[in-house]
């Protein structure tokens, strides 16, 4: 289901979503809009992933990249 909603841009941005649907890479300017609040989406959940890890500290020096890998596919198969 689609929502509609009333946003203001400013006339540069306003003009990046016409130059990219002119282009012929979007269809309109909803699909340019849709697409940039999924990469903004995702580079927060990048960025939250990111900050959990650093809060989460130091890895054990004795773990290889293969150690934590296997560790990894462990915990996704449920074991």
């Amino acid at each position: 289901m689609a929502g509609k909603i009333s946003i203001s841009i400013t006339d540069e941005h306003a003009a990046v979503v016409q130059e990219a649907v002119r282009s012929g890479a979007y269809a309109s300017s909803s699909e340019v809009i849709r697409e940039a609040l999924r990469e903004w989406r995702a580079k927060r959940v990048v960025g939250e992933l990111w900050d959990e890890g650093l809060v989460s500290g130091r890895c054990d020096d004795g773990l290889s990249m293969a150690d934590i890998k296997r560790e990894a596919r462990r915990r996704l198969a449920g074991n």
